[in-house]
């Protein structure tokens, strides 16, 4: 049954993989987007479909739609991007989702909320299960996304309690795959540029944190399952891959595949970064039928090659924007 769907943060990295794949499956999106993180050209290919239209709109102003469904990714979600406007970021998961949920309750649509394992901070506890309440400082400089992404969950469940409306909400692990940005600041994509660079990698800490790294194919499945899934199915639900690397792992395999003569380097951990993340899925794949199928190699290989060509034509002075 066609649906009218509206994602929120559409023209970014997992934005414009769920607005393909929804289109895909025959729907009509309406990716809506401020531009501060996503990018034209991550959308561009999707004009062929004539039941796709973008608006250019930040979450943080009201906006009245008809719509079925809606997905909420609207937020910087890599630690550069989001602290450089850290009052901002809080806005966007705060006032922007109440501005989606109120959109949502006015025509009884359901609502997704793309949340983060950021919400479980630092844990103590390991792998981590979604009962777990998270061990977060709520005046560092990561709490704007860490402490914004826990008060939208709070708002979705009053929405759920009040309002009945129909919520989803699942907590991101670190993600990788094509349309990452270059700059986007995240352990996979600053390896593999620097790699394909031939510069130094840049390892924070002495690599001995782990992280589980999930490809953004295997993430838009468990969404489009979470979103499909039965009304009484409210989340929280982790999704990410349970492999867990060290990120100095993860650097040795990176120069591996790209065949780089990168020097990997060490500088200081900066404050409140994890040392261990790695998702209990077991609720995903009792719950959703979910489980990530794609291996660290291959997925690292297909995003390698996009930026190999993303660079390649920045050399040539494409335009970052386009």
């Amino acid at each position: 049954m066609r649906k009218r769907i509206l994602v929120a943060g559409g023209a970014g990295f997992l934005g414009s993989h769920l607005c393909e794949h929804l289109l895909g499956a025959g729907h009509e999106v309406i990716c809506l987007d401020n531009f501060s993180t996503g990018l034209r050209r991550n959308i561009a290919q999707l004009k062929r479909f004539g039941t796709f239209s973008v608006i250019a709109h930040d979450i943080v102003e009201p906006i009245a739609l008809d719509v079925d469904e809606i997905y909420n990714l609207a937020c910087p979600a890599s630690p550069p991007h989001y602290q450089a406007n850290p009052i901002q970021t809080m806005k966007t998961c705060v006032v922007g989702s109440l501005n989606l949920l109120d959109l949502a309750a006015r025509r009884r649509a359901r609502i997704f909320q793309a949340s983060t394992s950021e919400i479980y901070g630092d844990p103590h506890i390991h792998p981590q299960v979604e009962s777990y309440w998270g061990n977060v400082n709520p005046f560092g400089p990561r709490s704007c996304y860490d402490e914004g992404k826990r008060s939208a969950e709070t708002l979705f469940f009053d929405f759920h309690r009040l309002h009945g409306l129909e919520i989803k909400i699942v907590r991101i692990f670190n993600t990788y795959g094509p349309r990452m940005r270059p700059d986007d600041g995240r352990v996979v994509s600053n390896f593999i540029v620097q790699a394909l660079k031939g510069e130094d990698i840049t390892i924070y800490g002495d690599g001995s944190q782990t992280r589980s790294f999930c490809f953004v194919d295997d993430l838009i499945d468990g969404f489009i399952r979470m979103m499909a899934s039965a009304p009484s199915l409210t989340g929280p639900i982790n999704l990410g891959n349970p492999g867990e690397f060290t990120i100095g792992e993860l650097a040795e395999r990176v120069v591996e595949l790209t065949g780089s003569r990168s020097k990997i380097v060490r500088r200081p951990l900066p404050v409140d970064d994890p040392r261990q993340r790695r998702p209990d899925i077991s609720l995903a794949t009792q719950e959703l039928g979910w489980r990530p199928k794609v291996e660290l190699s291959e997925g690292l290989g297909q995003t390698i090659r996009y930026f190999d060509e993303l660079l390649s034509r920045s050399d040539r002075k494409v335009p970052e924007s386009v």
